[in-house]
């Protein structure tokens, strides 16, 4: 509408409005919405609004400092065990969870759940091959490296950066298990004297 010196027409009743466009204003009275009967609280059904029965808690669980208590139910597949387990109840009893802190503990705890599991892997038959589980060998057997180059990948940018991700941790562990072994005493037979 373009600026004139005239007064604009002024807008549309709201009967004018819902006599040209079906349905326009339900959301203005209850009764003219579509969902009420939905809405409407039974005494027969057991509805929402009863708090329902609690699930029992085998061991203490993590709880946000923002809420009284634990929902009704809630997970428990992953107990927290270990240093992980340590830092994610940390992360619950200290920090809020719009805290930005709360969250970088919890990434570090599946970090360090992760090496907690690779390091469990060792003391099983089968421990953690990185070779074959991270997915080296595809690169050369499935056109890993080829497929990278002439297609506009984002991924190929940091690419470079895949071998040391992968790869550096665990050979930052081997050098530190070497350097242990180098360091530690070595028992010498005791000499025999005549």
């Amino acid at each position: 509408m373009p600026y004139t010196p005239e007064r604009p027409a002024l807008t549309e009743s709201s009967e004018q409005l819902r006599a040209r466009i079906p349905g326009w204003g339900v959301d203005l009275n209850r009764e003219d919405r579509p969902s009420v009967p939905k809405l409407h609280r039974r005494e027969d059904t057991g509805t929402p609004g009863e708090f329902p029965e609690r699930q029992p808690e085998k061991w203490p669980r993590e709880r946000s400092i923002e809420h009284k208590f634990l929902t009704p139910v809630f997970g428990t597949s992953c107990p927290p065990r270990g240093l992980s387990g340590a830092l994610r109840k940390y992360s619950y009893r200290k920090y809020s969870e719009g805290r930005a802190a709360h969250w970088l503990l919890l990434l570090g705890a599946d970090r360090v759940d992760a090496w907690e599991q690779h390091l469990r892997s060792f003391l099983t038959l089968r421990p953690d091959n990185p070779i074959t589980e991270t997915g080296v060998l595809s690169e050369f057997t499935r056109h890993g490296i080829s497929s990278r180059f002439g297609k506009k990948r984002a991924d190929v940018k940091h690419q470079w950066l895949d071998p040391f991700i992968v790869a550096g941790p665990w050979l930052l562990m081997a050098a530190l298990v070497w350097s242990v072994i180098r360091k530690a005493p070595r028992s010498r037979p005791a000499r025999r004297t005549a």
